[in-house]
């Protein structure tokens, strides 16, 4: 199949994950979990597997996968949207900066703590029964897993990053079985895939009360994770006993604690720059033709303010992005209880500033997806995103050029014109 002089076609969830467009999301384990199971794939990330004696495919899934088709929504002519960030950034409303007021939250989240703080506002304030997201595996901390908290001091618990991969919409029943509203967290891609689930599942937007996501550069396998780990001196995983991303400051550092050979405590500390520098080259292939890294589909998203030097022992800070009129009327409310503190009010020169690689990475786009069609490869459809323009216009000659060379190279070095075969892992 993968000889054929044709492009690939994406004609199933299958399909979607043999050809490497899976972002891990879990939409279709949600919609069709009679067949679909979210599994870790150590060399590529979640996946779904079939179950044994799954009913027929029913196409549900297919119609919302961000790995077949990411659509885009909304009145581009609509005077709320900031005209000069709506190319690379989607919707833009409102941009900000600002953290959490309760310290702790503050320190313990990977950046100013403002995704916990504004939803333990919707659990405080009676408005959520509960929030979705991702968490560590306790018993297996190079892992994650999805988990509803509904309370305070499970929300804390699971606050910080997690760089691997998460599947956090296979549990998307948790929201309509709820007894009333949930809030949502999740990258990008989970939340375009639950936004464009809602547009048929009228139960399960009622019952989303806001959309909250992180700005995501890719998300790693678990390969990756395992290899850092076993270079920082983990003999085996079964001895791991903790590991943060980030958190604890900002940015925080990458820790590991373990058990040793004479059962004696060990661990290893990495920068977030020098962890992240690693990780990164494990990126699954879709995030590498990803057009959406800053949350487009939410209705507030977060990130990082680099636009400038962080200073030692400086306290955590978030960029924060309004995209509706929904998340703009959820913070005035977290405002106005004195749960999130903004110290730079609408600014939106402070996005593109902050994350230069990410209008990097879109300016790209165009030219690999040629490439993949140049090389026969499947390629998802985008809708509603503008790339052509922005390739021409904000990259030089040289990133050009690399945009399409540079992905004929990792077509067959991935062998993206072969039809992956996923293994299943044993302990499933």
């Amino acid at each position: 199949m993968g000889s054929t002089g044709v492009i690939k076609r994406v004609g199933s969830i299958e399909d979607v994950v043999g050809w490497q467009l899976c972002t891990g999301c879990g939409a279709c384990a949600y919609l069709e979990p009679a067949r679909y199971q979210m599994v870790d794939v150590p060399s590529h990330g979640k996946r779904p597997i079939v179950r044994p004696e799954a009913p027929a495919e029913t196409g549900r899934a297919l119609s919302a996968c961000p790995g077949a088709l990411l659509e885009h929504r909304y009145d581009k002519a609509a005077p709320q949207y900031d005209r000069a960030l709506e190319p690379c950034w989607g919707p833009v409303m409102d941009v900000h900066e600002g953290h959490a007021t309760d310290e702790h939250i503050r320190k313990a989240g990977s950046s100013g703590g403002l995704a916990t703080a504004l939803a333990l506002h919707a659990l405080e304030s009676a408005r959520a029964a509960g929030v979705l997201h991702t968490a560590i595996d306790e018993e297996r901390p190079w892992l994650n897993r999805t988990t509803y908290s509904r309370n305070r001091a499970e929300l804390i618990a699971t606050t910080g990053s997690r760089y691997s991969p998460s599947s956090p919409c296979e549990r998307l029943q948790d929201i309509v079985d709820a007894p009333g509203q949930s809030v949502f967290i999740g990258k990008p891609c989970d939340v375009a895939a639950l936004s464009q689930i809602q547009r048929t599942d009228n139960e399960l937007a009622r019952k989303t009360i806001v959309k909250i996501a992180f700005f995501c550069a890719g998300t790693p396998s678990t390969a990756g994770l395992e290899a850092l780990l076993r270079r920082e001196g983990l003999p085996d995983l079964s001895r791991l006993r903790s590991l943060r991303f980030r958190g604890d400051g900002w940015p925080g550092r990458w820790t590991a604690e373990w058990v040793a050979d004479d059962g004696a405590p060990a661990s290893a500390s990495l920068s977030y720059e020098d962890s992240w520098g690693y990780l990164q080259r494990y990126r699954q292939w879709r995030c590498h033709i990803c057009p959406d890294h800053s949350g487009e589909f939410a209705d507030i998203s977060v990130g990082d303010p680099w636009y400038r030097e962080i200073g030692d022992e400086e306290s955590g800070s978030s960029l924060i992005v309004v995209r509706t009129e929904e998340g703009r009327r959820f913070l005035q409310g977290a405002l106005m209880s004195s749960v999130v503190e903004l110290t730079r009010v609408s600014e939106p020169a402070l996005l593109p500033a902050s994350q230069p690689n990410l209008v990097a990475a879109r300016g790209a786009l165009w030219g690999r997806l040629l490439a993949m069609k140049i090389a026969l490869c499947a390629v998802p459809c985008y809708s509603g995103f503008q790339m052509f323009g922005i390739w021409w216009c904000k990259l030089s000659v040289r990133a050009k050029v690399g945009s399409l060379l540079g992905t004929l190279r990792r077509v067959f070095v991935r062998k993206l014109r072969r039809r992956l075969t996923v293994d299943i892992p044993s302990q499933v």
